[in-house]
C-alpha cells in the first residue's frame, strides 16, 4: 500500500463541471464556497491520482484527531500570469497522540468528493504534542492547487 502525491484525476473533471467552489463569492445559485477538509492516513492507506472520495479506511486514529480530519480555511484563488492557484491555511491537531503517512483533502459539501493527495514521504508522529500540515507557498510555483 502507498500514498502518492497526486491532484485527484476525479478532481480535475469535477471542477471542469463546476462541482467544487473554493471562492467565498457567490458561485452557484444561494451558495457561497464549499467547505473542504483534510483527513490524515496511516501507511496501509492507498492513495493516489486514483482516489475518488473520502474514506475512514486506515485514516489514523489517536487523541486529538477526530475521523474526518478538520476544516481547511479556503485562501481565495488568484492568478499570477497564466496560472490560478488556491492554498489553505495550515491545520494543527492540538495536543495529539498519532502517526500519519499521507493526507486526503476533500469536499464535504459535495458528497466528500477528493480533491488532493498529500504525500509525507513516510510516518510522522506527534506524542501529545501539536500535529501541523504546513501549507507551501501560496503562489504560481508552489501552491498546492494550481492550474497552469
Amino acid at each position: 500500500m502507498a500514498i502518492s502525491q497526486a491532484l485527484c484525476t476525479s478532481f480535475k473533471e469535477e471542477a471542469l463541471n463546476g462541482i467544487h467552489a473554493f471562492g467565498t463569492t457567490v458561485v452557484r445559485a444561494g451558495t457561497t464556497g464549499d467547505t473542504y477538509k483534510i483527513a490524515l492516513y496511516t501507511s496501509a492507506a492507498t492513495l493516489d491520482a486514483t482516489t475518488t472520495a473520502y474514506s475512514p479506511t486506515n485514516e489514523v486514529s489517536g487523541t486529538g484527531y477526530v475521523a474526518g480530519g478538520e476544516t481547511l480555511t479556503v485562501v481565495a484563488p488568484t492568478t499570477s500570469g497564466t496560472t490560478a492557484y488556491l492554498d489553505f491555511n495550515d491545520v494543527t491537531w492540538s495536543t495529539a497522540t498519532i502517526t500519519a503517512n499521507g493526507a486526503l483533502i476533500y469536499n464535504s459539501t459535495q458528497g466528500d468528493k477528493a480533491v488532493a493527495v498529500i504525500a509525507f514521504g513516510g510516518d510522522k508522529t506527534s506524542t501529545a504534542g501539536d500535529f501541523t500540515i504546513v501549507f507551501p507557498a501560496a503562489d504560481a510555483s508552489n501552491a498546492i492547487i494550481r492550474i497552469a
